[in-house]
C-alpha cells in the first residue's frame, strides 16, 4: 500500500522502548526496583559503582527477554555479550553503562496490529531489530534545589529491555498503534506493568522526512515519550518542523530532542551519538549470556496464552471477525469478560458488539477497568439471551442494560419491572395493525402503488400503539403480508 505523503514528503518512523522489567531486585544486584522510595535508599555498593565490586546477573531478567522473543517470534540468542557503552551523566556512578551491542539477546520478531484506513481495517507488521539487556542510570533532581542539582541513583541499576524497530512505521497513527500494541503484549505476558508515568515503558521515537523513493532522512530523536497523546502531538510536530526546515534551505541536523507537552514543540537537548561515540567494548567483568534450548522450552511451557493465538481462537471457534478478536485481546481481563460471556449465552456475536459497545463507552466514561464493571458477564450474557429469544427488543436491552449498570439486580426482575417484555401475542399485535391500518388509508395506498418508503409511516404508529412492545421484525412481516 501507498504510504500517505505529508507535504509530498513520507515520514519514516523507528522506535526504541525502554521497557522496565518486573523482577523484583536489579539487574547486576540484589538491590529493590520498588518505586517511590526516598532518594538513595535502594542503592547498593555496586549501583553505586565502589570500588571492588562486581555484577552479577540477574535471572528474572533473562527469562523476562526470553519470553519477550517468544512472544514476538524472535530468535533467542544461545550465546551473548554484554558490553560497556562508555559516556558521562553526572547520576552514571561508573562512567559507564552496562548494555548489549554487538549480540543482543533477542534478535528479529514482529509486531501486528490493525488499524481503520477509510472504510478499510488493515494489518500492518512492525519489524523488530532487536531487544537487548541493559541496566537504567539514576536520575538528576533538579527542581528542589536552589542553583544546584540532586542525585538518586534509585534507578540505577534498574533491569531493562529495550526494544527496535526497523523504521517501518510511515505516520504517528502506525506509530501510536505499534507503541499501544507492544505495551499490550508486554503487560500481557507480565514481564513490565507498563505504567508510563513511573517510567516502566519509555519510548524513544527516530523521525525523518523524505520525498518518495529517496534515502533515508536524517533522523531526530524524541526522547522519553511517557504517554500515547504526547507520542502523537511529538511525532507531527517534529514532522512538520523537519519539512519547514527542509523547505526553507536547512539541512536538518542528527539531535536528540524534547517535546514539551506545554508549547507543543520538540526542542534539540544534544547532538545525537553514534555507535562509536559510545567506545562499547565487551565488559570484562561478566562472561558471555548462555541460553540453552531446554531453557526457553520451559520458559515457553510456562508462558499464557499469547494475545495473538488467543485472537485466532477466537475468530476460528467464535466465527469472530479478526477485529473483533483483535479488540476482545486487548487485555487479559477483556478476553476473559468475553468468554465468559459468549460461553454462557451461546451469541458470541452479540457478545463482541456488546462488549465493544455498550460495555467499552460505558468504561471510557467513567475510567473504569473492565474488573470492576457494574455489570458482570453472567448478567450480559443473560440479557444477550432475552434479546435472542424475542423477550425484548434492542432498545429495551439498552433500558434493561442502564438499570444493571445503576443498581445490579436480576435480568428477569428489571424486564418484568419495568414492563419491557416484546408483544409476542400475533392476535393482539394484528388488532393493533389493523387498528394502524384502518387510521393510514394514505400510506396503505402508497405502499400498494410502490412506494416501499411509506411502510415506515406505519411502523411508528404501531409501536406506539404498542407501547414499544411490539416486535419490529414481526411487526414488518405482518404489515407485508397484509399489504400483499
Amino acid at each position: 500500500m501507498t504510504a500517505k505523503l505529508v507535504q509530498g514528503y513520507e515520514v519514516v518512523i523507528g522506535f526504541e522502548t525502554h521497557t522496565q522489567l518486573s523482577t523484583q531486585s536489579k539487574i547486576f544486584s540484589r538491590a529493590s526496583v520498588a518505586f517511590g522510595a526516598e532518594p538513595n535508599t535502594q542503592a547498593c555498593a555496586v549501583d553505586m559503582a565502589l570500588p571492588g565490586t562486581l555484577p552479577v546477573m540477574n535471572v528474572g531478567a533473562v527469562e523476562r527477554a526470553i519470553e519477550f522473543g517468544l512472544a514476538i517470534n524472535a530468535h533467542i540468542a544461545e550465546r551473548s555479550v554484554f558490553a560497556r557503552k562508555n559516556y558521562f551523566y553526572p547520576d552514571l556512578p561508573k562512567g559507564y553503562q552496562i548494555s548489549q551491542f554487538e549480540i543482543p539477546v533477542v534478535q528479529g520478531g514482529e509486531v501486528s496490529f490493525f488499524m481503520e484506513e477509510g472504510q478499510e481495517t488493515v494489518r500492518k507488521t512492525v519489524r523488530l531489530e532487536r531487544a537487548h539487556l541493559e541496566e537504567d542510570a539514576g536520575k538528576s533532581l533538579h527542581e528542589d534545589f536552589i542553583g544546584q542539582s540532586g542525585i538518586d541513583l534509585n534507578r540505577a541499576g534498574t533491569p531493562l529491555l529495550e526494544i527496535v524497530t526497523q523504521p517501518d512505521m510511515r505516520s504517528s497513527d502506525e506509530a501510536v498503534a505499534y507503541a499501544k500494541e507492544l505495551h499490550k503484549i508486554v503487560t500481557w505476558i507480565g514481564i513490565c506493568d507498563g505504567n508510563m508515568q513511573e517510567g516502566s515503558f519509555r519510548c524513544d521515537a527516530n523521525v525523518s522526512v523524505r520525498k518518495p523513493g529517496a534515502e533515508l532522512g536524517t533522523r531526530r530523536e524524541i526522547k522519553n515519550l511517557n504517554s500515547f497523546k504526547f507520542m502523537q502531538q511529538a511525532i507531527d510536530y517534529e514532522v512538520r518542523w523537519q519539512i519547514e526546515q527542509i523547505e526553507d534551505g536547512h539541512a536538518i541536523q542528527q539531535a536528540t530532542v524534547l517535546f514539551d507537552p506545554d508549547t507543543g514543540e520538540t526542542r534539540a537537548m544534544r547532538t545525537k551519538e553514534d555507535a562509536a561515540d559510545y567506545r562499547y567494548f565487551p565488559d570484562p567483568d561478566l562472561p558471555p549470556l548462555v541460553i540453552g534450548r531446554d531453557w526457553v522450552a520451559r520458559v515457553r511451557s510456562e508462558m499464557a496464552e499469547l494475545p495473538r493465538v488467543m485472537a485466532e481462537r477466537f475468530v476460528r471457534d467464535y466465527a469472530l471477525p479478526e477485529y473483533d478478536a483483535t479488540q476482545l485481546t486487548q487485555s487479559k481481563a477483556v478476553a476473559a469478560y468475553f468468554e465468559a460471556t459468549a460461553k454462557a449465552c451461546g451469541q458470541p456475536k452479540l457478545a463482541s458488539n456488546w462488549i465493544m459497545g455498550e460495555v467499552s463507552r460505558r468504561l471510557n466514561t467513567t475510567e473504569m477497568a473492565i474488573e470492576q464493571a457494574p455489570v458482570n458477564a453472567a448478567q450480559l450474557a443473560a440479557l444477550i439471551g432475552r434479546i435472542s429469544d424475542n423477550t425484548i427488543s434492542n432498545n429495551a436491552a439498552r433500558q434493561v442494560f442502564d438499570a444493571l449498570w445503576a443498581e445490579g439486580g436480576d435480568v428477569d426482575a428489571v424486564i418484568e419491572a419495568k414492563g419491557l417484555k416484546q408483544m409476542n401475542d400475533t392476535g393482539e399485535l394484528e388488532k393493533i395493525i389493523d387498528e394502524v391500518l384502518a387510521a393510514n388509508p394514505k400510506n396503505v395506498e402508497e405502499f400498494k402503488a410502490g412506494n416501499s418508503k411509506a411502510l415506515n409511516g406505519l411502523v411508528g404508529p404501531i409501536m406506539k400503539a404498542s407501547k414499544g412492545k411490539a416486535n419490529p421484525g414481526q411487526v414488518n412481516a405482518l404489515l407485508i403480508k397484509k399489504l400483499g
